[in-house]
């Protein structure tokens, strides 16, 4: 063991010198112009990374919420325990179409360009792969530099991932509350029990609550809130067929 381990580092360490003094070779403005690159390529490794079902990767907001020491609720739980008809309800309300799209829904974003160059207000035209992306490597104000960034990634995404593993990850990522993150912790946050216990209308209600956790709370929900989760418990109860790339 003691002759690898010498080996190896005898390897590494003259391959390491190299770099650096390729590195420090290089301008200012060419180590920048590497760092951007490097930046800009570390999402597409960590996809890959992030395949395997025991890795449990966390978002853009919760690394925030530890930077400000204010610490976060994550319980990760596997799809396998995760009540169906809240995936169904969550399909329903945020990407119907998620069995059927490679990442992103290309008619619903056309119709999203056309209404931005009008001049109309824009509706939501993310995917669940697209808000997965965007939860573990971008940042939430909406802008056309974000835009651009996340197309790819969900495509990437979405091609590497099984639409399981891309369920689930979004499903433990999601903000439901203030530092309450995942499925898991926000079904224990607003109903006081798992995730795999919830019915059809708390499970409706957590789907609605999605786009704007913070002003619609699904423990505490008013009267248009209501109305929405009504819609989508009854569009997840005929959800069978959009869901059966998940069951």
């Amino acid at each position: 063991m003691d002759v690898t381990t010498e080996q190896d580092s005898a390897t590494v360490a003259p391959a390491y010198r190299r770099v650096t003094a390729w590195l420090k070779g290089r301008s200012l403005v060419q180590r920048i112009f590497l760092a951007l690159i490097a930046l800009f390529l570390l999402p597409y490794v960590l996809i890959v990374l992030y395949l395997p079902s025991f890795v449990h990767p966390v978002s853009t907001l919760m690394i925030r919420d530890l930077a400000l020491l204010r610490g976060y609720d994550r319980q990760w739980v596997s799809i396998d325990d995760i009540s169906p008809v809240l995936i169904k309800s969550v399909m329903m309300s945020e990407d119907g179409q998620f069995c059927y799209h490679h990442g992103v829904d290309w008619g619903e974003m056309r119709g999203l360009v056309q209404d931005t160059l009008s001049g109309e207000s824009t509706r939501g035209g993310s995917t669940i792969p697209m808000q997965t992306v965007k939860n573990l490597f971008l940042w939430n104000s909406r802008s056309f530099v974000r835009k651009g960034l996340e197309l790819p990634l969900a495509v990437t995404a979405d091609f590497i991932w099984s639409k399981r593993r891309m369920m689930e990850v979004y499903l433990n990522i999601a903000e439901w509350g203030p530092g309450i993150y995942g499925i898991e912790a926000a079904a224990r946050h607003h109903f006081r029990i798992p995730a795999s216990k919830l019915t059809p209308r708390q499970a409706a209600l957590l789907a609605v609550s999605l786009p704007n956790p913070f002003n619609r709370v699904a423990s505490r929900p008013g009267r248009g809130m209501r109305n929405l989760a009504a819609i989508i418990e009854r569009r997840a109860r005929g959800a069978d067929e959009y869901a059966r790339c998940i069951f």
